[in-house]
């Protein structure tokens, strides 16, 4: 009778941990995405060409490969395609990006270049009818709501293939109730043995880190860090919902070979994936 009540309980213990992982499959842009490699940040080539500049994204193009970019929301509702919400690392300039407006944005170049932060409707136009994008949205004290509502705004003018992904799963769990269309995937890593926290506590980020959100978010794809795949619950993912897995940031031939091998998608950057 103990064993069987033990079996009962590991089964359902066994269904709850599989509930919390859901994934929703099946979604038919999936043909088109699959067909491409990502460059990171657009196809940069640094110092020449920075990270997430209309250079790399018009390079990206001319090789034939779709691209990573970041969009931050500013202060006048428009959105900047950067990384970091800082401009020190990029621009040299202490400031915030969620404080600029589209106008200040023009006045800062990026990384001791003519290259200015693009605004997401100028990559886009550059995208028309080309190679498909990977959105990284990047919230910013409380705004994803209003993030990802601007971004869905913006991409319906243009004709672009796309997919979007957000560390935070707020972004995707808007998305999943006012724009169930757009393909949407969970960024994540193993956050802690990295000792990345972003201002939550260590069982937040555990949890974020293990998937657990994707019992609200139910996302189409998981892009994770290529150097912490091999954690179980992104292997129950696969197993259980067939998941897409996108690794980042694919550095070398033998990192996207082995990326690859898996039917993982890759997103590179700092070699060329055709040498």
């Amino acid at each position: 009778m103990v064993a069987v009540i033990i079996l009962l309980v590991l089964l359902i213990l066994g269904e709850l941990f599989t509930l919390m992982l859901q994934c929703r499959r099946g979604h038919s842009a999936w043909g088109l995405l699959r067909l491409f490699r990502y460059a990171h940040r657009g196809y940069h080539d640094k110092p020449r060409i920075p990270e997430n500049s209309m250079a790399a994204f018009r390079r990206a193009i001319e090789n034939g490969y779709g691209a990573e970019l970041d969009v931050h929301l500013m202060r006048d509702g428009r959105l900047a395609v950067i990384h970091d919400a800082s401009l020190k690392r990029t621009a040299g300039a202490d400031v915030l990006v969620e404080d600029l407006t589209a106008e200040e944005l023009k006045t800062y170049r990026l990384e001791g270049t003519d290259e200015r932060i693009p605004l997401l409707e100028e990559v886009l136009e550059l995208f028309q009818d080309r190679t498909p994008l990977i959105i990284e949205l990047k919230a910013e004290r409380g705004n994803h709501a209003a993030l990802a509502e601007a971004t869905c705004r913006m991409l319906d003018r243009y004709r672009v293939h796309y997919c979007i992904e957000s560390f935070d799963p707020r972004c995707l769990i808007w998305l999943k109730k006012n724009r169930p269309e757009i393909v949407r995937g969970q960024l994540s890593e193993q956050f802690l043995r990295h000792g990345e926290t972003a201002g939550h506590g260590k069982a937040t980020m555990w949890l974020l880190g293990n998937l657990f959100s994707n019992i609200a978010a139910k996302p189409d794809f998981i892009a994770y860090r290529f150097s912490d795949r091999d954690n179980l619950c992104l292997r129950w993912c696969r197993k259980f919902y067939h998941v897409q897995e996108i690794n980042w940031t694919i550095r070398t031939k033998e990192e996207m070979e082995a990326a690859e091998a898996q039917g993982n998608l890759v997103i590179f950057e700092c070699f060329d994936p055709k040498g």
